[in-house]
């Protein structure tokens, strides 16, 4: 037992020192998916509602709107115009999230949803589009994604991630 707790906290001090300099690697379809912030932009201007991809997104937190049924929802913008924003929504089941500010650096990886009317029991976002399911899945047919705030990640158990660490000067 003390072994074991050695080791997770080795894997959690290595996960919090390098989190900042590194993010966990997005995966869409099997492959990793770069930041697409431009591509984000343009489906959000140019798709139908309730268009499903997948998106991995860097930019600024501007807003934080009321939490909503165990959801933090916020406001991430993700180009030159106050505009060009996102919403990122993630579920607090898969772990708490630390104090937010507006200005913090915000990455997320999940689905993108093109949300600018109502869609059942979902209204439309403020921001006309969401990036949801930025945690672990616990579904074999679903990928996992990650929301990453000021450099801590937030979305499940850290060992599921990827990350790439700097290179060891010998």
């Amino acid at each position: 037992m003390k072994l074991f707790s050695s080791i997770l906290g080795l894997i959690l001090f290595s996960t919090n020192v390098f989190a900042g300099d590194n993010s966990p690697i997005c995966m869409g379809d099997n492959q990793p998916l770069p930041v697409i912030n431009e591509q984000i932009l343009h489906w959000k201007k140019t798709t139908p509602n309730s268009t499903k991809k997948r998106g991995h997104i860097e930019g600024v937190l501007t807003k934080i709107y009321p939490n909503k049924t165990g959801h933090v929802h916020i406001q991430v913008q993700i180009g030159q115009e106050s505009y060009e924003t996102i919403e990122v929504i993630y579920n607090t089941k898969f772990g708490k999230v630390g104090a937010m500010q507006v200005g913090s650096t915000v990455e997320a990886c999940g689905d993108y949803i093109t949300s600018n009317k109502r869609t059942g029991r979902y209204k439309p976002s403020p921001d006309g589009a969401i990036i949801h399911w930025v945690h672990r899945s616990n579904n074999d047919h679903h990928e996992s994604g990650y929301m990453m705030i000021d450099g801590v990640v937030y979305g499940g158990e850290q060992n599921i991630y990827q990350f790439e660490l700097p290179e060891m000067i010998h």
